[in-house]
């Protein structure tokens, strides 16, 4: 069994504040140390990752789990910026979002996301999803900045 040290730095990148409430509380379960920060668009989430402006302090996350459809910049440009940034590219994302259109799927892969999560509509299935994903990436999975 992996014992968990440290805190896992969750970002969370979502518009939504009624999504953000479901997975901060499906999180809250969790036997697993975690910290959350929400960005609430595309150019905030930058600022957090970049360390600009008032994000000087931020950790760096172990794990973002991204929505594709938020204001300023899209997720697919924010998972682009991501993924091309030396220091931020082994960070695994999740995208987190409502549209299951094959294009956004198949863009998302080919900008080297971890994954693709479509958000159910239904509340206890969506639930689910996120105690689907914090099982896999939390207990299955070795992060890079916890190994």
């Amino acid at each position: 069994m992996h014992y968990q040290t440290k805190n896992i730095e969750i970002l969370l990148i979502e518009d939504n504040p009624g999504d953000v409430r479901l997975i901060k509380e499906a999180f809250k379960e969790s036997k697993i140390l975690n910290n959350f920060s929400v960005a609430f668009d595309g150019e905030q989430a930058l600022d957090f990752l970049y360390k600009k402006g008032g994000f000087s302090n931020c950790p760096k996350p172990d794990i973002i789990f991204l929505d594709l459809n938020l204001p300023k910049k899209s997720g697919i440009e924010v998972l682009s910026e991501i993924k091309s940034h030396p220091e931020l590219f082994s960070i695994p994302v999740v995208i987190l979002t409502v549209s299951s259109a094959a294009e956004n799927i198949l863009k998302s892969y080919n900008l080297n996301a971890n994954c693709y999560v479509t958000k159910p509509i239904d509340l206890d299935q969506f639930i689910d999803v996120v105690k689907t994903i914090e099982g896999f990436w939390f207990n299955a999975v070795k992060l890079p900045s916890l190994n």
